[in-house]
């Protein structure tokens, strides 16, 4: 059996500031998320990884030049593992889009049609391209183990794909920062879900 990895990014500045970054750029891994990328990469090293993907955007680049630089591979970009379009909501504190809008994250993962009009990328679209990803992945690395380097959104958008989670359920799960995020694949291409946030057990109370 082999497996696919969703990594989510190092922490960033945009995680320590709480700002809705979006695919901006110049937003770097702080030196606690290049410690994280660096864990990540030790735990990765006995998977025998074939491939590394990444989203474009700057710190998952970062995150996934770490991983590979440590299990001696390259890095692969791909558009379909990018940040979510943040739209009207770019560069907004979180605390400040919440009082204004209530539950966005709630509501995004409903596909609410005002955030459409936005200019907000809906999580349908989301999770289309993960999927498209995914397929493209097992089919281009069949019988090989590959990580994916990429956002929170994504990561949710395979995981509500493999597990059918509603909503409700999704919008509460938190995948941390420098996180391993599992997925075996069985000889007929079947997807199962092995492990959620593999990290350093010591961050359990510091998941960003």
């Amino acid at each position: 059996m082999t497996s696919i990895t969703f990594l989510r990014h190092g922490q960033a500045r945009n995680n320590v500031e709480r700002t809705l970054t979006g695919r901006r750029p110049g937003v770097p891994l702080t030196e606690y998320g290049a410690e994280q990328a660096q864990y990540a990469a030790r735990l990765l090293a006995s998977m025998d990884i074939a491939a590394i993907y990444s989203s474009p955007v700057q710190r998952t680049m970062q995150t996934a030049q770490i991983v590979a630089e440590h299990n001696s591979l390259d890095v692969v970009t791909d558009d379909r593992l990018i940040e979510i379009d943040m739209g009207g909501f770019t560069g907004m504190k979180y605390d400040d889009l919440m009082a204004r809008h209530g539950n966005v994250f709630l509501r995004f993962y409903q596909d609410d049609a005002e955030f459409a009009g936005l200019g907000v990328e809906t999580f349908s679209s989301v999770r289309a391209r993960v999927r498209e990803m995914v397929e493209y992945v097992l089919e281009r690395h069949r019988g090989e183990n590959t990580v994916l380097v990429t956002h929170m959104d994504p990561i949710k958008a395979m995981l509500s794909t493999v597990l059918a989670i509603s909503p409700d359920s999704l919008h509460r799960i938190i995948i941390a920062n420098g996180s391993l995020n599992v997925f075996p694949v069985d000889e007929e291409g079947h997807i199962s879900l092995g492990t959620v946030n593999a990290m350093d057990p010591s961050r359990l109370t510091r998941l960003w």
